[in-house]
């Protein structure tokens, strides 16, 4: 927990450290939402794979013969997943470089 602590002031006082400009602080508070957002739903997306694959084996180890349908909808569900990945690297790139907030 002090690791985090720490973390978080020496983010802020990198953020707060500019020369008045207001526009940096917004540029340097978009990078950390950015990389917190995206590593976030990286993370998310992977434990959805894991649980994804752990539940399409295992119904496939109880019921060998609905192999191919599960390993079906698994692929589908894989797809969705990684597109809520996807959205948020989108949306950590428009914070990055169309940055609204800028004005």
């Amino acid at each position: 927990m002090k690791k985090i602590l720490f973390l978080m002031v020496a983010i802020a006082t990198a953020a707060f450290a500019s020369d008045g400009s207001g526009s940096d602080m917004i540029k340097a508070y978009s990078v950390v939402a950015a990389g917190v957002g995206l590593g976030l739903a990286a993370l998310g997306g992977a434990i959805g794979m894991g649980h994804t694959a752990a539940a399409t084996i295992a119904g496939t180890a109880r019921n060998p013969g609905l192999g191919g349908k599960l390993m079906t909808t698994m692929f589908i569900a894989l797809a969705m997943i990684e597109a809520q990945v996807i959205y948020a690297l989108v949306i950590a790139l428009i914070a990055l470089y169309a940055n609204p907030f800028l004005g």
